[in-house]
C-alpha cells in the first residue's frame, strides 16, 4: 500500500490537515513553507484556531459542522485558490483539510464538459 504522506510531501499544493479537535496533524512541505512565519512544521500538534481571527474561527466551526469554504486570494502578486473542507470517515467528520493552490498568471482555460 502506498504511503500517502510520502506522495503528498513534495506535491506543489499546500496541504494542511487537522483532527476533530482542531489540532494540526499534517503539513506537507509546501504548507510548511507557506506557514513558515508561524513556525512551519513546528505547527504540527498546535491548535489551528490559535492561528486565526474571530471571523475565521467562526468559519472553522462551520467546517466542523460539514460546510465547505472555497475562495481566492492574492498576496504579493500571487493568486491562490483556497479550498477548505472536512475530511470524513464513514460519513462522520474527523477533521479538516485545507488546500492552497497557486493559480497561474493570466487567464486559465475553462472547459464545459457535456
Amino acid at each position: 500500500m502506498l504511503d500517502l504522506s510520502i506522495i503528498l510531501e513534495e506535491f506543489p499544493v499546500a496541504i494542511t490537515v487537522t483532527d476533530l479537535e482542531g489540532t494540526i496533524v499534517y503539513m506537507n512541505a509546501q504548507s510548511a513553507a507557506v506557514n513558515a512565519k508561524g513556525g512551519g512544521k513546528a505547527l504540527i500538534g498546535k491548535q489551528v484556531r490559535d492561528c486565526h481571527n474571530e471571523r475565521s474561527k467562526a468559519i472553522i466551526e462551520e467546517l466542523f459542522r460539514g460546510a465547505t469554504n472555497v475562495y481566492t486570494i492574492e498576496k504579493k502578486g500571487v493568486r491562490k485558490l483556497i479550498y477548505q473542507a472536512p475530511w470524513k470517515e464513514n460519513g462522520v467528520v474527523k477533521g479538516l483539510v485545507e488546500l492552497s493552490i497557486i493559480l497561474p498568471e493570466g487567464e486559465m482555460p475553462h472547459y464545459v464538459r457535456s
